[in-house]
C-alpha cells in the first residue's frame, strides 16, 4: 500500500490523549520534552496535529484563545513543531495557514525563533518587540527591593484575575484559574492592601520558570523575582520583554545568563493589546 502524500494527511485536534506524541515530537526536534506544559497548554487551548501514518505526529501546536468565549479578542500560537524526517517539505506552512484561517479574523501573536521568522513574515506576520530568554541560578544579595510579596490564595484570585486582564488586556480566565495547580508557586505583591503584582514559577525539566511576570514598575518585579528563586533550589528561566532593560540588568547582575532573543509577533494588529510597561514576561512563549 502506497504512503500517502504529506499534502493529503489531515490536520486534526489533538487532546490529552495526545500529550505523550507531542513529548516525542519536542524530543525528535532536540527539545526537552516538556510534559507539563503541553499538558497545560492542551488544557488551557487547543491543540493542531497532523498523524504519521508510521506511528507518532508529523507536526502539531499550540493555540490559547483570550478573551470572550466563541469570541476570541486575542490567540497565541506556540509549540509550532515538525518531525525532524519531514522537515523542510511544507508541513508546517500548512499547519499554520490550516490554524490562521480556522481563527478567522482573531488578531494573533506568537514567539518566533531566527529559525522559523521567514515562515510567519511569509504568512502575514510582523516582528513587533522582542524578548531576552535568561536562565541561571538567582544570587541573593547586593540591594533588594523591600516591597512585600506572599504566597497568593483562593481568596486573591479575583484581584489577580482583574488585574491580569487590565495589563494583558485581554480576559485570562482560563489560564490564570489554571495556575495554582501549575505552578509550584504562585505569589503576590501588595501595597496598602492592593494588589501591585502576581508571578509564577512552574517546573519544567529541571529549571523553574518565571511566567507571568506582572507588576505595578521593576521594583515590584524585581521583589516577586527574588520572592520565588528563594523559594527553589532549581535554575530560574524566564523571557523578559527586552523595552525592560533594568530588570535584564539586575537579573543578569543576580546570576542569570542570556541564553536566545525571541521575536514577538503579530497578525492582524500592530502592536499587542495592553500595558506592556507591567507586563514583564509571559506564562510562556507558547501561550503568551
Amino acid at each position: 500500500m502506497p504512503t500517502p502524500s504529506l499534502a493529503s494527511l489531515p490536520i486534526r485536534r489533538l487532546t490529552l490523549r495526545d500529550l505523550t506524541a507531542c513529548a516525542d515530537l519536542s524530543e525528535d526536534r532536540g527539545w526537552p520534552r516538556e510534559e507539563h506544559k503541553w499538558g497545560f497548554l492542551l488544557t488551557a487551548g487547543q491543540g493542531y496535529g497532523i498523524d504519521d501514518p508510521d506511528g507518532g505526529l508529523v507536526a502539531a501546536c499550540t493555540v490559547t484563545e483570550y478573551g470572550p468565549h466563541g469570541r476570541p479578542s486575542l490567540a497565541a500560537i506556540g509549540m509550532v513543531l515538525v518531525a525532524e524526517r519531514h522537515a523542510r517539505q511544507g508541513v508546517g506552512r500548512r499547519l499554520m495557514r490550516h490554524v490562521v484561517s480556522a481563527l478567522g479574523t482573531t488578531p494573533l501573536t506568537l514567539h518566533s525563533t531566527p529559525y522559523g521568522r521567514s515562515l510567519y513574515e511569509e504568512l502575514g506576520f510582523k516582528a513587533t518587540g522582542r524578548a531576552e530568554m535568561v536562565r541561571g541560578r538567582f544570587t541573593h544579595g547586593g540591594s533588594e527591593p523591600v516591597i512585600a510579596t506572599r504566597a497568593a490564595t483562593a481568596d486573591d484570585l479575583t484581584a489577580i484575575l482583574r488585574l491580569d486582564e487590565q495589563v494583558f488586556g485581554a480576559d485570562r480566565t482560563p489560564v490564570v484559574t489554571r495556575l495554582p495547580a501549575f505552578a509550584d508557586q504562585l505569589r503576590v505583591a501588595e501595597e496598602g492592601g492592593r494588589l501591585i503584582g502576581y508571578a509564577a514559577a512552574w517546573p519544567n525539566m529541571d529549571t523553574h520558570v518565571v511566567g507571568p511576570l506582572i507588576a505595578r514598575d521593576t521594583e515590584t518585579a524585581k521583589a516577586l523575582i527574588g520572592s520565588l528563586a528563594a523559594g527553589t533550589d532549581r535554575p530560574l528561566r524566564t523571557d523578559i520583554d527586552v523595552r525592560h532593560e533594568e530588570l535584564l540588568a539586575w537579573v543578569k547582575e543576580h546570576g542569570l545568563a542570556p541564553v536566545a532573543f525571541n521575536a514577538v509577533m503579530t497578525y492582524g494588529i500592530t502592536e499587542l493589546p495592553g500595558d506592556w510597561e507591567r507586563r514583564f514576561a509571559p506564562l510562556t512563549v507558547a501561550a503568551g
